[in-house]
């Protein structure tokens, strides 16, 4: 603007302007200076803050709503009410009572008689109504009629409401009402108007009324019960439930455990006590402790006027029954008089409380208290009169009976007997040729032992024993222990009534019964009574069938490989029957009969027989074999494919030829351990001297080698080493019970050439 030229249009200033004073801020007014409301600008003119351009929209002071949303509505004033409709039907309600003088009346001086003071608002009068009882004999109603009520006898004042209290008295007409309480209504309007109303009183009662109304009977009507009985008769007949209870009465003399079945039908609420008879409780055996009925919680409860000497309690006197909740596993339950506790049910008992009450019961709570054994009463010793069993029955009982019998045992066991060979363990030289033979029962396990006769002996053989129990020597007497099967064997000792006997044979039934029943014998015995009869020649059968059973089972065990190493081709071919025996050539058939019978040489001394009939155990091979370096020989292809296989013989070793002797000794020489004949013990023969003998040079093991034809082996050396510690000292026991060492050659490596 400064660059503006001077001319007419261009400067911004008022040309018209001639006082540039300024206005003062303060005003003299009396002679006091006072700040000015209204300020002016320089030379008086108007300030651009009090022009109505420049009020900012937003300023809160000088804003005016009235101009945006025009003036507020002004409420308007209430209309009159006049008084007489304000109030009206409102009344203020107070009860009192006076006192009626009765003068010609022995019993009684006065009476109480309440009545209802009403003030209504409307009009400021006042109304005394009593209200109404019955066969009272008084004129009752409205006492004092509706108007204004004079004070004290001045006809200027009344009684307003502002002159009413509780507790206070009023005299309306010569008759004094005194207020005891008034209504809410009555409370509240006073309260408003800033009048407190005091707390209620009680209304006197009234004597000659009350002893009127206890002279009174009142009628007593009972309301007939909603249950249809046909209806649960239909639907709960022949359901019971059923609990177990015990009653305790030992606190009392000759009290005890006592147990009872409770029953409660469902069809009609009653209850029954059964007892639960015992064996040996000496009671009476009565059945039922109460009968069908209804069983009261209380049965004391009843009125103390009511006749129960001569009169039954009925519904009405008995104010509750045992209901189906009441009667919990757990709880206790009186049935009149007897306090009996619920400790198991059955289980529909249990279905219906979960089901229908949808109450679980309790699992049975046991009763029985565990009882101290009694002391076990002394036994007197056995005066030895008669058996131990029978002397025992006359300490059990008064009345003795017969030992009881195991039938079964002996039903099962019926004429089974084992049979041994006894001798006397002599003490007089007369007494070493007596024989003797136990026979033992199995169905009573008693003892028999019989003598044959000796002819030009001078024995008289016959019964030594009748059949008995036998007790071992050093026994309790009381308790004794028996002889058994598992104690005979071939040289065991016994002792029958002091004399001592030796087992010298059996029967073979004894030992079949060891073999069935192998779990009653020792394995030492069942092994020495087996031995016995393996050196006795019995077992020979047995000997054969175990050898064709091994023969059987290896020539299935190479059937079953021949089978393998068949392709599927044959398998398929055999199935469907082609190329048959019948289409076979001659030369086929005559080599399936060498090889036959290559086969059956084969396996001829596979079974050796066992040194003094004592059976092969299962070990670990004696010989173990050890596989050296082999040789590099030439073979033709032409003969490795002619001969694939071939059969070795077999030929006896030393260990072989050894038991053999001692067999043959054994069979011939049936009594050789007898000690009846004396035996004279001889070396067994050598085998080859040459093969036995430490001094020479050691020489190659007694073995026959294979025929093999020229040049059937594939140009390899072998050679086989055999254990020298476990082979070459062997003890074994010869049958005069000597421990002879066996030595044999020394061990040297057998070496095959090829040819």
């Amino acid at each position: 603007m400064a660059g503006l030229p001077r001319l007419p249009g261009f400067n911004f200033q008022d040309p018209t302007l001639c006082k540039f004073h300024l206005s003062q801020t303060f005003a003299i007014r009396n002679g006091y200076k006072q700040p000015k409301c209204q300020y002016k600008g320089i030379g008086g003119r108007e300030l651009d803050c009090d022009s109505v351009k420049h009020i900012e929209k937003d300023d809160p002071i000088r804003y005016d709503p009235s101009l945006t949303y025009g003036r507020c509505k002004i409420k308007p004033l209430p209309p009159f009410i006049p008084h007489f409709a304000l109030y009206d039907q409102k009344c203020l309600t107070f009860k009192a009572f006076f006192k009626q003088s009765v003068t010609e009346s022995p019993l009684e001086f006065y009476r109480v008689r309440p009545v209802n003071i009403i003030y209504f608002l409307e009009d400021d009068t006042i109304s005394v109504m009593e209200p109404r009882v019955e066969n009272s004999g008084l004129l009752q109603g409205k006492l004092v009629r509706r108007g204004k009520i004079p004070k004290y006898d001045n006809t200027e004042s009344f009684w307003h409401w502002k002159d009413l209290q509780v507790g206070k008295d009023l005299a309306f007409y010569g008759i004094v009402y005194h207020t005891v309480d008034c209504d809410v209504f009555t409370r509240e309007y006073m309260a408003s108007q800033g009048l407190d109303m005091a707390d209620p009183e009680e209304m006197p009662i009234d004597q000659h009324t009350l002893n009127r109304k206890l002279q009174v009977t009142p009628k007593i009507t009972k309301t007939p019960s909603s249950d249809d009985k046909l209806r649960r008769f239909l639907e709960y007949d022949g359901k019971v439930l059923k609990f177990k209870a015990v009653w305790d009465d030992r606190e009392n003399e000759y009290g005890d455990l006592m147990r009872f079945e409770i029953l409660y039908f469902l069809s009609d609420d009653t209850v029954v006590v059964k007892n639960v008879q015992e064996e040996n409780s000496g009671r009476d055996p009565y059945p039922v402790l109460l009968r069908k009925t209804k069983l009261p919680k209380r049965y004391t409860d009843i009125p103390t006027t009511y006749p129960s000497i001569y009169l039954e309690k009925s519904d009405n006197e008995v104010t509750e029954y045992y209901q189906p909740k009441d009667f919990l596993v757990g709880n206790t339950i009186f049935v009149l008089g007897r306090d009996m506790f619920l400790y198991d049910c059955d289980k529909f008992t249990r279905d219906y409380f979960k089901n229908a009450l949808c109450i679980e019961q309790k699992p049975a709570l046991p009763i029985k208290e565990a009882k101290t054994p009694p002391p076990r009463p002394q036994v007197p010793p056995h005066d030895g009169l008669g058996s131990l069993e029978d002397s025992l029955q006359n300490t059990l009982t008064f009345l003795p009976k017969p030992p009881r019998k195991d039938v079964v045992k002996q039903i099962v066991n019926a004429n089974k007997y084992l049979r041994y060979e006894m001798k006397m363990d002599a003490v007089h030289p007369e007494d070493t040729i007596r024989k003797f033979i136990l026979q033992y029962s199995l169905g009573d396990g008693t003892c028999k032992i019989m003598e044959p006769p000796i002819k030009n002996s001078g024995i008289i053989g016959g019964k030594y024993l009748r059949s008995t129990l036998l007790n071992k020597p050093d026994s309790d007497l009381l308790n004794p222990e028996l002889y058994t099967p598992a104690d005979f064997y071939i040289g065991a000792t016994i002792t029958v009534f002091g004399q001592r006997f030796i087992i010298t044979g059996a029967d073979l039934y004894v030992y079949r019964y060891m073999q069935e029943n192998d779990s009653k014998f020792p394995c030492d015995v069942i092994e020495n009574m087996r031995n016995w009869m393996f050196n006795q020649g019995y077992l020979k059968d047995d000997l054969n069938d175990l050898v064709k059973e091994n023969l059987q089972a290896t020539k299935r065990f190479d059937e079953t490989i021949a089978d393998t190493n068949k392709s599927d081709f044959d398998k398929c071919l055999k199935d469907l029957n082609v190329g048959s025996s019948s289409s076979d050539s001659e030369i086929d058939k005559a080599k399936k009969a060498k090889l036959l019978q290559d086969y059956e040489d084969s396996i001829k001394h596979i079974y050796q027989v066992p040194p003094h009939g004592i059976l092969p155990v299962q070990k670990e091979c004696a010989y173990p074999v050890h596989i050296g370096k082999e040789k590099d020989l030439s073979c033709s292809e032409d003969i490795e494919a002619k001969y694939t296989s071939y059969t070795p013989k077999h030929i006896d070793t030393p260990e072989e030829v050894i038991s053999k002797y001692y067999a043959g000794v054994l069979k011939n020489q049936q009594e050789i351990c007898d000690g009846r004949y004396p035996v004279e013990c001889t070396d067994p023969p050598k085998v080859d001297s040459n093969s036995c003998n430490k001094e020479e040079e050691s020489g190659p093991i007694m073995i026959s080698p294979p025929e093999i034809p020229p040049g059937a082996c594939q140009g390899k050396k072998k050679t086989v080493t055999f254990k020298e510690d476990e082979r070459c000292t062997i003890e074994k026991d010869d049958l005069c019970q000597l421990k002879r060492e066996k030595i044999h050659c020394d061990c040297t490596d057998y070496m095959t050439d090829c040819i």
